[in-house]
Protein backbone atom coordinates (compact mmCIF):
# COMPACT_ATOMS: atom_id res chain seq x y z
CA UNK A 1 0.00 0.00 0.00
CA UNK A 2 1.56 3.37 -1.04
CA UNK A 3 1.97 6.55 1.49
CA UNK A 4 -0.51 8.64 0.75
CA UNK A 5 -3.35 5.34 0.99
CA UNK A 6 -1.87 4.51 4.26
CA UNK A 7 -2.09 7.93 5.53
CA UNK A 8 -5.35 8.35 4.46
CA UNK A 9 -6.66 5.06 5.86
CA UNK A 10 -4.96 6.03 9.25
CA UNK A 11 -6.56 9.60 8.53
CA UNK A 12 -9.83 7.95 8.37
CA UNK A 13 -9.60 5.56 11.48
CA UNK A 14 -8.94 8.56 13.64
CA UNK A 15 -10.59 11.41 12.37
CA UNK A 16 -13.72 9.25 11.50
CA UNK A 17 -16.23 10.80 14.21
CA UNK A 18 -15.31 14.33 13.90
CA UNK A 19 -17.55 17.14 11.79
CA UNK A 20 -15.90 20.48 10.79
CA UNK A 21 -16.70 23.02 13.18
CA UNK A 22 -20.44 24.16 13.30
CA UNK A 23 -21.41 21.79 10.78
CA UNK A 24 -22.50 18.28 9.77
CA UNK A 25 -19.57 17.97 6.92
CA UNK A 26 -17.20 14.84 8.09
CA UNK A 27 -13.30 15.96 8.62
CA UNK A 28 -12.26 13.71 6.16
CA UNK A 29 -13.37 16.41 3.70
CA UNK A 30 -11.25 19.14 4.69
CA UNK A 31 -8.48 16.30 4.82
CA UNK A 32 -8.79 15.59 1.34
CA UNK A 33 -9.42 18.76 0.31
CA UNK A 34 -6.07 19.58 1.28
CA UNK A 35 -4.67 16.78 -0.16
CA UNK A 36 -6.49 17.86 -3.47
CA UNK A 37 -4.92 21.22 -3.16
CA UNK A 38 -1.05 19.55 -2.77
CA UNK A 39 -1.59 17.35 -5.99
CA UNK A 40 -2.82 20.01 -7.73
CA UNK A 41 0.32 21.72 -7.55
CA UNK A 42 2.70 18.64 -8.28
CA UNK A 43 3.68 17.82 -4.40
CA UNK A 44 5.05 14.35 -3.96
CA UNK A 45 3.58 11.06 -1.85
CA UNK A 46 5.16 12.17 1.71
CA UNK A 47 3.92 15.74 1.23
CA UNK A 48 0.16 13.91 0.39
CA UNK A 49 0.38 12.31 3.25
CA UNK A 50 1.30 14.91 5.50
CA UNK A 51 -1.78 16.49 4.04
CA UNK A 52 -3.93 14.07 5.22
CA UNK A 53 -2.43 13.78 8.70
CA UNK A 54 -1.99 17.33 8.95
CA UNK A 55 -4.37 18.03 11.92
CA UNK A 56 -4.20 13.88 13.40
CA UNK A 57 -1.71 15.56 16.17
CA UNK A 58 -3.73 18.71 16.91
CA UNK A 59 -7.34 16.93 16.85
CA UNK A 60 -6.79 13.24 18.01
CA UNK A 61 -4.84 11.65 20.75
CA UNK A 62 -2.25 10.44 18.02
CA UNK A 63 0.98 11.73 18.91
CA UNK A 64 4.08 12.97 16.48
CA UNK A 65 6.14 10.52 17.88
CA UNK A 66 3.60 7.99 16.20
CA UNK A 67 3.18 9.69 13.25
CA UNK A 68 7.21 9.28 12.92
CA UNK A 69 6.89 5.82 13.35
CA UNK A 70 4.35 4.80 11.13
CA UNK A 71 4.95 7.43 8.19
CA UNK A 72 9.30 8.23 9.03
CA UNK A 73 10.79 11.37 9.71
CA UNK A 74 10.20 13.57 6.63
CA UNK A 75 6.21 13.67 7.07
CA UNK A 76 6.51 13.75 10.66
CA UNK A 77 8.04 17.01 10.11
CA UNK A 78 5.72 18.26 7.58
CA UNK A 79 3.06 17.25 10.17
CA UNK A 80 5.05 19.07 12.88
CA UNK A 81 4.98 22.22 10.69
CA UNK A 82 1.01 22.35 10.77
CA UNK A 83 0.33 21.54 14.33
CA UNK A 84 0.02 24.21 16.93
CA UNK A 85 2.78 23.96 19.52
CA UNK A 86 0.48 23.16 22.26
CA UNK A 87 -0.89 20.36 20.69
CA UNK A 88 2.49 19.36 19.88
CA UNK A 89 3.64 19.40 23.36
CA UNK A 90 -0.02 17.92 24.06
CA UNK A 91 -0.58 20.66 26.68
CA UNK A 92 -3.17 20.15 29.01
CA UNK A 93 -6.34 22.38 28.68
CA UNK A 94 -5.18 24.54 31.58
CA UNK A 95 -1.71 25.29 30.04
CA UNK A 96 -2.96 26.03 26.74
CA UNK A 97 -2.38 29.65 25.68
CA UNK A 98 -5.48 31.80 24.48
CA UNK A 99 -6.44 31.78 20.62
CA UNK A 100 -4.40 34.76 19.90
CA UNK A 101 -1.29 33.26 21.47
CA UNK A 102 -1.49 30.74 19.77
CA UNK A 103 -2.02 32.03 16.11
CA UNK A 104 0.93 34.37 17.13
CA UNK A 105 3.15 31.37 18.05
CA UNK A 106 1.69 29.89 14.06
CA UNK A 107 2.69 33.03 12.09
CA UNK A 108 6.20 33.80 13.68
CA UNK A 109 7.20 29.87 12.92
CA UNK A 110 5.65 30.28 9.21
CA UNK A 111 7.18 33.87 8.93
CA UNK A 112 10.40 33.11 10.44
CA UNK A 113 11.41 29.46 11.21
CA UNK A 114 9.01 26.94 8.45
CA UNK A 115 11.30 25.91 5.32
CA UNK A 116 9.71 26.63 2.00
CA UNK A 117 8.58 23.07 1.69
CA UNK A 118 7.38 23.59 5.83
CA UNK A 119 4.97 26.06 4.61
CA UNK A 120 3.23 23.81 1.77
CA UNK A 121 0.46 21.96 4.17
CA UNK A 122 0.18 24.87 6.06
CA UNK A 123 -0.54 26.70 2.98
CA UNK A 124 -3.15 23.88 1.60
CA UNK A 125 -5.05 23.64 4.96
CA UNK A 126 -5.16 27.63 5.21
CA UNK A 127 -7.06 27.64 1.78
CA UNK A 128 -9.27 25.21 2.58
CA UNK A 129 -9.98 26.58 5.21
CA UNK A 130 -11.10 29.88 3.91
CA UNK A 131 -12.72 28.43 0.67
CA UNK A 132 -14.86 26.80 3.52
CA UNK A 133 -15.96 30.10 5.12
CA UNK A 134 -16.39 31.74 2.09
CA UNK A 135 -18.78 29.36 1.14
CA UNK A 136 -20.83 29.30 4.06
CA UNK A 137 -19.90 33.21 4.31
CA UNK A 138 -22.31 33.57 1.32
CA UNK A 139 -25.04 30.72 2.18
CA UNK A 140 -25.30 31.83 5.86
CA UNK A 141 -23.69 35.50 5.99
CA UNK A 142 -22.16 36.11 9.34
CA UNK A 143 -23.90 33.71 11.46
CA UNK A 144 -20.96 31.70 10.98
CA UNK A 145 -19.02 33.20 13.25
CA UNK A 146 -21.06 31.73 16.49
CA UNK A 147 -19.43 28.65 15.42
CA UNK A 148 -15.78 29.73 15.83
CA UNK A 149 -13.81 30.67 19.23
CA UNK A 150 -12.25 34.00 17.57
CA UNK A 151 -14.18 36.11 16.67
CA UNK A 152 -15.06 38.11 12.56
CA UNK A 153 -12.11 40.93 13.37
CA UNK A 154 -10.06 38.18 14.83
CA UNK A 155 -10.24 35.71 12.03
CA UNK A 156 -9.82 38.32 9.13
CA UNK A 157 -6.14 39.41 11.38
CA UNK A 158 -4.77 36.24 11.35
CA UNK A 159 -6.20 35.45 7.67
CA UNK A 160 -4.73 38.39 6.64
CA UNK A 161 -0.96 37.99 8.22
CA UNK A 162 -0.97 34.30 6.72
CA UNK A 163 -1.74 36.02 3.66
CA UNK A 164 0.93 38.34 4.01
CA UNK A 165 3.79 35.23 4.94
CA UNK A 166 2.79 33.48 1.60
CA UNK A 167 2.65 36.17 -0.06
CA UNK A 168 6.22 37.28 1.13
CA UNK A 169 7.70 34.06 1.30
CA UNK A 170 7.00 32.48 -1.18
CA UNK A 171 8.37 35.07 -4.35
CA UNK A 172 10.14 31.91 -5.99
CA UNK A 173 7.57 29.34 -4.95
CA UNK A 174 4.96 28.86 -7.35
CA UNK A 175 2.30 26.96 -5.29
CA UNK A 176 2.61 29.14 -2.40
CA UNK A 177 2.01 32.63 -4.61
CA UNK A 178 -1.05 30.85 -6.09
CA UNK A 179 -2.44 30.50 -2.83
CA UNK A 180 -1.28 33.41 -1.58
CA UNK A 181 -2.87 35.21 -4.63
CA UNK A 182 -6.36 33.00 -3.71
CA UNK A 183 -6.17 33.93 0.23
CA UNK A 184 -5.98 37.59 -0.76
CA UNK A 185 -9.52 37.11 -2.83
CA UNK A 186 -11.28 35.47 -0.48
CA UNK A 187 -10.50 37.62 2.30
CA UNK A 188 -11.53 40.33 0.53
CA UNK A 189 -14.82 38.60 0.17
CA UNK A 190 -15.26 36.90 3.39
CA UNK A 191 -14.20 40.23 5.34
Amino acid sequence: MSIVSRALVFAAEHHQHQLRKGTRVPYMYHLLNVCKILVDHDCDDEVLAAGLLHDVVEDTPVTIEEVELHFGTRVASLVRAATELDKLEKRSIDKKGSWAERKQETINFLEHDASLLELKVPAADKLDNLRSMAADHARLGDVIWERFSASKEQQAWYFGEITRIFNERGKDEPMLQAIAEELALLHKRVF
